[in-house]
Order: structure tokens, then C-alpha cells, then sequence
């Protein structure tokens, strides 16, 4: 690793139980109305160079790619890698919400899933399952949403072998949706996975998945215009359930030739002290402003999860948020 990232760069072992130790006053409020850390892209770090292009990408970058690989290769590997930490020293660094896009491979015989950001990984989904299991199993009280979206290239058997190998790998883990999910009857009911599926077919047959959770995504190469954005989905009111607010930046074609030798990474490190002051300025809660989760890319940076996660010291139940209005009186929180 190169660059700012190599000196900033760090997994806080600190926050691997950092749901276990919430005063208990939090124990009872829905995860939906806590502030909780997320990656995005989760699993980029393991981007396979020498894959095939993503069936989801335009024709365009496919016919470049094939005819030049020497030169357009390293430049998709540089805007579509967004994490450097693997899912273990991301659960272990506090991340709660992992993003998981799910692909399988065009003219691909087997029943192999992988994850995919313009190319699949090295590494298939059942393996990383089996990783947060084994996460998991030695942090009790500690809860993960697994976020599955995007499916590329996935058909009805892939769909039903993909939910198979959830249920048998988390079994009675899995929290249904029926269920509340506060930390203490998480706890209490041994749940510590909440899938949620973006192909609505397939949540009427299974209780054990949630739907899919909706992602500010602001789709913008500048910092400001991206809080703008947040700033204007939150004027706009809050899900009532999970939603994620997205601090990621995101690269267009014209960015891309205007910076010809740099990459999500530096895009992303150059606007982490505007966003780390927006993060510190966020009320977790249920009314209007408030948010949920908060994800971004290379978590390992500039204190993003620790920052989330102390979000929370702000709430005092009655659980409400932050409001300047005259005669509001239902909520008190704690002086930052």
C-alpha cells in the first residue's frame, strides 16, 4: 500500500465488541435507530486482475478492456478497489453493515457465486460466509446485516442454492424479520445476522430474510456536492426501518481523464476530514434527520468506525433526535 494510506491506515482492535459494551439504557432500542459503521463495497479487496469484466459494464469498457488490456486494466483496478481490510479485520475494526454485491460468472457451468465491482474476486461467497461465521463464534453479543444486492448474472437456482448456503451456514443465527431487532432480544434468542435480499421473489419464501435496505447513494465526485446530497435525503425524512447513508464518492468517466494517474483511494482519502466532521455532526434516532447507518470506503482511515459508533453516546431514551425546535422536549442528549 502505497501513498497517505500506508501511515493512516489502521484496524482498531478496540471496537471488535463495541455492542456488548453500549450501556444497557441502549439495549432496547431497535438497530434501525441506532448509528451503526459500514463498508461499502465490502469486498473489493480481493478483486481478481486477471477476471473477466462484469456482465454489468458497458459494452464499451468490455471491447477496450479486451483489445487493451495493458492499459485499461490497471485503471478499472484503480477506481473500483474501495476496501484494503478483509472482512475479519473489518468486523474486527467495529464494521456492523457489510455490502455485499453478488454476481455469478457469464457461461460459468458451476454454482459458483462471487462478489463483484466492475470485476468478480478471487475468493467465492460461500468461503466469506464461512468467515463471518467463524467471526461471529467467538463475539457472542456482537450483531452483522449482511446487505445482498445487485445479482448479476444469478438465476432461480442460483438464487435458492445462494439462500440455501445462508441458512445452512447461520442457521438459528439468523434473525427473522418479524422479529425487533433490539440488542437484548438479539441476545437473548442467540440472533446475530440479518440478511437483507434485494430480489423481492425470494423474501416471501423465507422469513429469515429482510428486504432489501435502501442506500443514499449520492453518485458525486466532490465532497460538498455529496453532502449536499445527504443533507437533502435527510430534509427529505429518514426509512423507518435500516437504511444506509453513503460517504462515498463516486468516480465518472470525465473525473477519470481529468486525473489520469489517480484512483479511488486518493479521491477518497483527499475528502475524509470534510466528511469526518459531517459523520460527527449525525443524531442517530427515529425522527426525520436522524440516520442509521453510515458506510464508506477504506474504513480503516481517519477513525470513520470510531467516529459512528460514538454517535450513539448522544442518545438518551425516550429515543428521539436532535431538534432546535421551540417547545420540543421529548428527548435529551448527552453534551458531545
Amino acid at each position: 500500500m502505497e501513498g497517505p494510506l500506508q501511515t493512516s491506515l489502521h484496524v482498531c482492535h478496540e471496537n471488535g465488541q463495541w455492542m456488548s459494551e453500549l450501556p444497557e439504557k441502549l439495549w432496547d432500542i431497535p438497530l434501525y435507530n441506532l448509528a451503526l459503521p459500514g463498508s461499502h463495497d465490502t469486498m473489493t479487496y480481493c478483486l481478481d486482475k486477471n477476471s473477466a469484466v462484469s456482465g454489468n459494464e458497458s459494452k464499451l469498457v468490455e471491447l477496450l478492456n479486451k483489445f487493451m488490456p495493458c492499459i485499461v486494466r490497471p485503471i478499472i483496478m484503480k477506481w473500483s478497489i474501495t476496501q484494503v481490510l478483509t472482512v475479519t479485520e473489518q468486523l474486527e475494526a467495529g464494521v456492523r453493515y457489510l455490502d455485499f454485491r453478488i454476481a455469478h460468472k457469464a457461461n460459468d457451468p458451476s454454482m459458483n457465486l462471487y462478489f463483484v465491482h466492475m470485476v468478480y474476486t478471487t475468493v467465492v461467497v460461500q468461503d466469506i460466509l464461512w468467515e463471518v461465521l467463524k467471526w461471529l463464534e467467538t463475539h457472542p453479543q456482537e450483531v452483522v446485516i449482511l446487505a445482498c444486492r445487485n445479482f448479476d448474472g444469478l438465476n432461480k437456482k442460483h438464487h435458492c442454492h445462494l439462500i440455501a448456503c445462508i441458512k445452512e451456514i447461520f442457521q438459528c443465527k439468523l434473525c427473522p424479520r418479524n422479529v425487533v431487532p433490539t440488542l437484548r432480544t438479539m441476545w437473548q434468542h442467540g440472533y446475530q445476522v440479518i440478511v437483507s435480499y434485494e430480489e423481492v421473489m425470494e423474501l416471501e419464501k423465507h422469513c429469515e430474510l429482510w428486504p432489501a435496505i435502501p442506500y443514499w447513494w449520492g453518485n458525486r465526485t466532490s465532497t460538498h456536492a455529496l453532502i449536499q446530497y445527504l443533507e437533502r435525503m435527510k430534509r427529505m425524512g429518514r426509512p423507518e426501518k435500516f437504511f444506509v447513508a453513503g460517504i462515498n464518492l463516486t468516480e465518472n468517466l470525465r473525473y477519470i481523464l481529468l486525473h489520469p494517474f489517480g484512483s479511488l483511494k486518493e479521491m477518497t482519502l483527499r475528502s475524509l476530514p470534510c466528511l469526518k466532521i459531517w459523520v460527527r455532526k449525525q443524531y442517530p434516532g427515529t425522527q426525520k434527520e436522524c440516520i442509521n447507518i453510515i458506510a464508506g470506503d477504506f474504513i480503516g482511515n481517519d477513525d470513520f468506525v470510531r467516529d459512528v459508533i460514538e454517535l450513539n453516546t448522544k442518545i438518551n431514551p425516550p429515543l428521539d433526535c436532535h431538534s432546535k425546535a421551540a417547545g420540543t422536549n421529548t428527548i435529551s442528549f448527552s453534551a458531545l
